[in-house]
């Protein structure tokens, strides 16, 4: 990637001041540690929120292993441009998206790069995707609180919050503290904690099985004040819908996650207009 003179670094600023006030509300997804399914709850929050008549966008600034793409079926499709810009790929009426991995020719290629040119890419998609006027902009960004969260909550000044996902277990709620004390030290509202992975309930005798423990990230939002938003039970559809690139909410099954996850979207909704 080219370096920017002075003269462009001052016009992408600009740049990203506008793109960013056409869109209402920002927030960025993010975890302590990886496998807590944090994309997962991404993009079922960005489906959930557009199939509710709302325009919204999902930025994927998990450089190295993005892969948003794959959960919204749209991994053959290509980031294109115009004279207003790079066009986020459409996945329906409503929802864009754009992620590194729709630049990749090779889905197994490995992006081997270093912080700083990773926050040049962030702001490249922040300033220069034509994302046109949004009623949510959502950021999934890679676990931990490195280069990535830190250059969205840096460069997006008037971000509406975070939303921290976590599983039970005691290794995963240690390090989602350390998320929600990364947001209230940038001064960034915490939306809420989801607890994700919590509790199976048995498809023969319907009994709830703590499979990973149960209850974990509700106490650390109770203990660091912050809004709890809903456990999410372990789901076998869960993991098919994104594994065939298909939000969990789009499947016309009568699982538990479907309503939990629902009204999740619907707590977000009302924070954001509070």
């Amino acid at each position: 990637m080219q370096k920017i003179d002075e003269k462009e670094k001052i016009e992408q600023e600009k740049r990203l001041k506008e793109r960013m006030f056409k869109i209402k509300h920002k927030f960025v997804v993010i975890s302590g540690k990886g496998g807590v399914g944090k994309t997962t709850v991404a993009v079922n929050l960005a489906y959930g929120l557009a199939t509710k008549g709302n325009t919204v966008g999902i930025l994927d600034v998990d450089i190295h292993g993005p892969n948003i793409a794959k959960m919204l079926g749209i991994e053959a499709r290509k980031l294109t441009t115009s004279e207003l810009g790079i066009e986020p790929v459409e996945v329906l009426p409503g929802l864009k998206a754009v992620s590194l991995a729709l630049l990749l020719e090779n889905r197994d290629q490995p992006v081997i790069w270093r912080g700083p040119l990773k926050m040049i890419t962030i702001k490249q998609f922040l300033a220069d995707v034509n994302w046109g006027e949004l009623d949510y902009l959502i950021i999934d960004s890679p676990p931990g609180t490195g280069d990535e969260p830190l250059s969205v909550c840096q460069l997006i000044t008037n971000i509406d919050g975070a939303i921290i996902v976590t599983t039970p277990q005691d290794v995963a709620i240690l390090d989602s503290r350390k998320c929600i004390m990364f947001a209230k030290e940038l001064k960034v509202p915490v939306i809420g904690v989801i607890e994700n992975m919590s509790g199976f309930i048995c498809p023969y005798c319907k009994k709830e099985i703590d499979l990973f423990g149960m209850g974990g990230g509700e106490e650390s939002a109770h203990d660091l004040k912050v809004p709890f938003l809903g456990r999410i039970p372990v789901e076998p559809d869960i993991v098919k819908s994104g594994d065939s690139g298909k939000p969990f909410l789009s499947i016309k099954k009568d699982i538990p996650a479907v309503a939990i996850m629902d009204n999740i979207v619907n707590k977000i909704t009302e924070f954001l207009k509070s």
